[in-house]
């Protein structure tokens, strides 16, 4: 219906005031003001036309120089290369060779090889043997009976019958953890066979991306990015220097001014900034000729950690009917007995036959299947090395302009979490995701170098809460056994009797239900590939049947053959 006209032109004349009003109020400010503001503005408008004129990226790849060709080194190439970047690494060694012994992948660190790459992830699962689907835990070194026994773990009955196996102190809910997020399970791989893969992965897509006998002497940042000093003399520019050079790492002793390589302190006790960690470790390797009749749990165990005091004794399977052991045992640096083949180095039979007797008098009155372990093992099959630590590095950056540390060059662990190369693998991911933030389309390096500053410290910033938590925990691990734990108490006899044997026995359940259920999922939290359903149920079903067969062939051979020695090294070191 139709307003009256009366109506209408009150109307009409409210919203014309209503609008000169808000008019006059928006232009109260004085004239000058005007002026400078619409100055201001065509200021503004230029500005953004300059910039949106001018490049953002280069008409190139961004240019990566990764010091070392370990684990992490390799791992940071292939992501980056499948990032478009133009990287090369730089590794000491003359020429690569087939040396080498077993590294453990956690959950965590398979999920992130898939987020990196799906055909490395299939290539790794391929040669792949899983632990962490059967039982690992701690033993009883004193009290296992000498059959490689698979007793219950945490049956109380045994408090109350004599006769009831307790040699089995508790086990790491591995398989569980890794199914609440649907991921791989643990496992370990042959370090030549990884180094093959990712050799071969990175050679698809840049054929010369690696250049042995090139190792880095030095860098020095410039105004586009950093030069790069190499040990033959040469140098070469890049737009970033990834420090992946392990403990004894060259690009770290510039970073952080520690002086010389390898400097030892006056007191002996810290090497080019890494304390001492008070513990050596033995190794070796063996094939049990009698299969899985003479080493009984074989296939139904992955790892085992025997305790007692004051040390402790590991023994792994690590595919192909071998088993590895450790003995770790509080010694002072440089009690040297046997060779060590990452430092270039082996033992002959008889060093390594000595230092087996000297660790059968250390673990004098433990298990039999310690001492079953040692005799089987060839002297010129043992290692010995010094660990060392160092403190985790969360107050200074890992990153200095264009240069940028990883892996063991800023936070190497101690061994028994395994989550050394885990944790390189983790730096290798989340610093391509760093820089893939800042870069263009296919890797384009930005034009402005302070982009790729910041990039560097954003990734810094990003790992340092974690591989700081990862490297504390690592750490306790060997504190706690060595230091904390004993050989447990027992109502049946007398071979735990101190306040650490109360101790061991009364917090049993606390560590089996509550502490290493968060620590693994803690660990695996982290899984850039998200869940997998099925498929690592469906990997570790298939691998079972190969795993199998060929540990029966080598067992086969070791009982006709005997044993035969595989240096535990990743690099041969070759005459250049």
């Amino acid at each position: 219906k139709s307003r009256p006209l009366p109506f209408m032109v009150v109307r009409i004349s409210s919203v014309m005031f209503g609008i000169c009003m808000g008019r006059i109020m928006c232009y109260r400010a004085p004239l000058w003001q005007h002026h400078r503001s619409a100055a201001a503005i065509h200021a503004g408008t230029v500005l953004m036309q300059q910039e949106m004129e001018s490049p953002v990226f280069l008409e190139r790849p961004l240019k990566v120089a990764v010091a070392g060709g370990g684990v992490g080194g390799l791992t940071t190439a292939l992501s980056m290369l499948r990032a478009g970047f133009d990287v090369t690494v730089y590794e000491k060694t003359g020429k690569f060779a087939r040396f080498g012994g077993p590294i453990q992948f956690a959950s965590n660190a398979l999920s992130t090889i898939k987020a990196i790459d799906e055909s490395l992830f299939e290539r790794v699962m391929e040669s792949f043997t899983f632990t962490g689907t059967r039982r690992c835990g701690i033993k009883d070194g004193l009290r296992a009976d000498g059959s490689f026994a698979m007793s219950p773990v945490s049956d109380p009955r045994y408090l109350f019958n004599e006769g009831l196996a307790a040699d089995w102190y508790l086990a790491f809910p591995l398989k569980e953890c890794a199914d609440f997020f649907q991921l791989p399970y643990t496992g370990v791989i042959d370090r030549p066979d990884l180094q093959e893969i990712l050799l071969d992965e990175c050679r698809k897509i840049k054929p010369d991306f690696i250049r042995n006998a090139a190792g880095i002497g030095s860098y020095k940042p410039t105004a586009n990015g950093v030069e790069v000093q190499l040990q033959d003399g040469t140098s070469v520019e890049a737009d970033i220097l990834v420090g992946a050079d392990g403990i004894w790492s060259t690009v770290r002793a510039q970073m952080y001014d520690e002086g010389p390589v390898r400097a030892m302190s006056a007191d002996g006790l810290s090497k080019q900034g890494c304390p001492y960690s008070g513990y050596t470790v033995f190794a070796g390797e063996f094939v049990p000729e009698g299969g899985a009749e003479d080493f009984g749990d074989y296939f139904d165990c992955g790892y085992k950690v025997y305790i007692g005091p004051g040390k402790y004794f590991v023994t792994s399977d690590v595919g192909n009917g071998r088993v590895q052991w450790y003995s770790f045992l509080s010694k002072p640096p440089g009690t040297k007995r046997a060779g060590d083949s990452w430092e270039g180095d082996s033992s002959s039979d008889q060093e390594g036959s000595r230092v087996i007797a000297e660790l059968k008098r250390e673990h004098e009155g433990w298990s039999r299947e310690i001492l079953y372990v040692l005799d089987s093992t060839q002297g010129s099959a043992v290692e010995q090395r010094d660990l060392y630590d160092r403190r985790p590095e969360l107050f200074r950056s890992w990153a200095s302009g264009s240069t940028v540390l990883i892996g063991d060059a800023v936070h190497p662990m101690m061994p028994n979490l395994g989550q050394g190369g885990c944790q390189a693998i983790e730096d290798a991911y989340e610093l391509t995701r760093a820089l893939k933030e800042v870069c263009g389309p296919g890797g384009l390096a930005p034009c402005d170098v302070d982009v790729v500053h910041r990039a560097l410290e954003t990734f810094s910033r990003r790992r340092k809460p974690r591989a700081a938590a990862v490297s504390l925990l690592s750490r306790l691990a060997s504190d706690l056994v060595i230091n904390f734990f004993d050989t447990p108490w027992s109502p049946h006899d007398d071979k735990g009797t101190g306040p650490l044997a109360y101790l061991t026995f009364a917090w049993k359940p606390l560590l089996q239900y509550f502490v290493f259920p968060l620590q693994f999922l803690f660990l695996y939290s982290y899984h850039p590939s998200g869940g997998m359903g099925e498929l690592p149920k469906r990997l570790e079903a298939a691998w079972r049947v190969r795993h199998k067969a060929a540990a029966e062939t080598a067992f086969a051979q070791a009982s006709h053959e005997g044993q035969s020695v595989a240096a535990p090294s990743f690099f041969a070191k070759a005459e250049l």
